[in-house]
């Protein structure tokens, strides 16, 4: 199949395996589902220290949930991702590892307090939301299976951090003003989550043009602005007066997009960002301490003769 023939078919689900695509399909697709998968791992390492610090059974049982789902999804995509024929699931995997593999800018900066979880359960995972259902009417069918699952349990994901949020919000004063204050460190990142505005984006148009995205960053930043705002403010969460948001006059909201850092975002998609690479060397440092695990594995399949199963990571 020719470029210019994908286009032209080009809608939900509408290929697959079985198809001989172009070799461009191909790598945009590839290059789009990786970044999506090592979000999910690195999502999923940021937050893994609170299953410790949760300050009841039960919200350490909701997060060693939540976990164990990313995790999940992380391994959902890379398999979609590999179906494409481009990179093997291993070598992904190593990419992340080395600091070659790229992840969503969100997941560079490190979370220390228990007030910040909603943040990442909530705002986060509500951004993610609005990317990810769009998703589930993207060309490549293995990918838009795996955005069933993943939205289907990324929904409780938020309900989970909502609850976290209304119970801060809720609470002391001292709790209210250290959440108010997280909220205010992470409102510019959770608003870069969808990507470069749409005049600096480099890959929307071939992506929209196959069928792979759906909306622009700047239409899906803007359809999480009208939904979270009014939700933030329920809880008591005072909108921060930079970046500058403006209400047009039929009630939705718009960002002054010069007001956020993008030169900082462009660090951090270069993972050139130095608290990034902490993030990074965390994930190098886990995959090594069980790397005697995948080798005695494969030597055992390998002197039966047999079948080397999949390590987990």
């Amino acid at each position: 199949m020719d470029l210019e023939t994908a286009k032209e078919r080009a809608g939900p689900r509408e290929f697959s395996p079985a198809d001989d695509l172009p070799e461009e399909y191909r790598k945009a697709a590839t290059r789009m589902i990786e970044f999506h998968a090592n979000s999910e791992i690195m999502g999923a390492y940021l937050e893994r220290p609170f299953i410790r610090q949760a300050p009841s059974i039960d919200r350490k049982l909701a997060f060693s949930a939540k976990v164990q789902d990313e995790i999940g999804h992380g391994q959902l995509l890379y398999r979609a991702a590999e179906s494409l024929g481009v990179k093997t699931r291993e070598e992904m995997l190593d990419d992340l590892a080395n600091g070659d593999g790229k992840f969503l800018n969100c997941f560079h900066y490190p979370m220390e307090s228990w007030v910040e979880t909603p943040m990442i359960a909530f705002f986060v995972d509500g951004a993610a939301m609005r990317r990810q259902a769009t998703l589930r009417r993207t060309s490549w069918e293995p990918y838009a299976h795996a955005m069933d699952k993943v939205c289907f349990e990324e929904g409780f994901h938020v309900k989970h951090g909502e609850d976290i949020l209304a119970e801060l919000m809720s609470g002391s004063k001292k709790e209210q003003r250290m959440t108010q204050e997280a909220f205010e460190e992470w409102w510019p990142r959770i608003i870069q989550f969808f990507g470069p505005t749409d005049d600096k984006s480099t890959h929307h148009d071939f992506a929209a043009s196959v069928g792979l995205k759906q909306q622009s960053n700047d239409q899906l930043r803007n359809a999480f602005l009208d939904q979270y705002i009014p939700k933030a403010r329920k809880y008591g969460l005072e909108i921060p007066d930079e970046p500058r948001i403006r209400e047009r006059d039929d009630g939705t909201y718009e960002i002054a997009e010069d007001d956020l850092d993008w030169d900082e975002f462009f660090t951090i998609a270069k993972n050139d960002y130095e608290p990034g690479l902490d993030q990074i060397n965390g994930r190098k440092a886990a995959q090594e301490a069980v790397q005697w695990v995948r080798d005695t594995i494969e030597g055992d399949a390998s002197a039966a003769g047999g079948h080397v199963p999949q390590a987990a990571d």
